[in-house]
């Protein structure tokens, strides 16, 4: 019962279409990693049609979700065919312990951070007991062929290859975590702002005026030895004013009075500020 596999496709416009119209598909080594794996494990005569199917654009459409995508390709028969591949999505545990252990490899998260894909992840995925790339699909197709992947389905996951090329984190979110996710949980923290306590200006008055507002007073330095006579040397006084301007201009250059003696209060009663 080979008829359908001879029963040429209904031609479709606008279909999504393999840019790689011959050789392999997938060009970067997270695309090509998938495509090994399916080539390794699936009939190669259906892999080989469904390479005609994604590069002649049967394919209507392919929606990714976490643990499933779901296509639909336009096969000999009028209606297109449903088609959904499903794999595992790692819950929030498992997630949280691989972004721990990328953000712990500083190369891995500086790449990611860069839009790249390590190419050691697939190891890090590896030693938490876990796998980046799928090595079992749970694959159905609506079309009547026996054999699993059909060429429908075939054409879905080479496109879903080259998309990985566009993308890389769709592989990731393929897996439960989306692009937006992963890397938030990778950026550094924006720094906390300085907390500052809101006291209310009335809760403030009783202590708002008392002494020790300024934390530090500057010291008052005395003047240095013959600071007293430099100005009399630059503008000198009249002859007869000279004595008695040298002894004022003396008393100028004395240490001031130490305004923290007890019994020396400030004018007018009010605290030093």
């Amino acid at each position: 019962m080979a008829w359908f596999e001879a029963a040429k496709p209904i031609r479709v416009e606008g279909g999504l279409r393999a840019r790689t119209q011959r050789g392999s598909i997938g060009s970067t080594w997270w695309s090509r990693r998938f495509i090994d794996i399916l080539e390794r494990v699936c009939d190669k005569g259906r892999l080989s049609r469904g390479r005609a199917y994604a590069r002649a654009g049967q394919v209507l459409s392919i929606d990714l979700a976490p643990g499933l995508v779901t296509a639909a390709v336009q096969g000999s028969r009028r209606r297109p065919y449903d088609i959904r591949v499903e794999i595992e999505a790692y819950d929030e545990a498992r997630w949280a312990a691989i972004e721990e252990a990328i953000a712990a490899q500083a190369v891995y998260r500086a790449k990611l951070l860069a839009g790249e894909m390590p190419t050691e992840i697939e190891e890090l995925f590896a030693a938490l007991g876990i796998d980046l790339f799928p090595r079992d699909l749970d694959m159905e197709c609506s079309c009547p062929d026996w054999g699993l992947p059909c060429k429908h389905l075939s054409a879905v996951l080479y496109l879903l290859a080259e998309s990985f090329d566009d993308d890389p984190f769709l592989v990731l979110a393929w897996r439960g975590r989306s692009r937006e996710r992963l890397l938030g949980s990778l950026a550094d923290p924006e720094p906390e702002p300085i907390a500052v306590p809101d006291v209310p200006f009335a809760d403030r008055l009783a202590d708002f005026y008392a002494p020790g507002a300024t934390a530090h007073r500057p010291e008052r330095r005395p003047a240095a030895a013959g600071a007293s006579d430099l100005l009399p040397r630059v503008f000198p006084p009249p002859r007869d004013l000279a004595d008695p301007l040298a002894a004022a201009y003396r008393r100028l250059g004395e240490p001031p009075h130490d305004e923290s003696q007890p019994g020396v209060s400030p004018p007018d009663g009010l605290p030093y500020q």
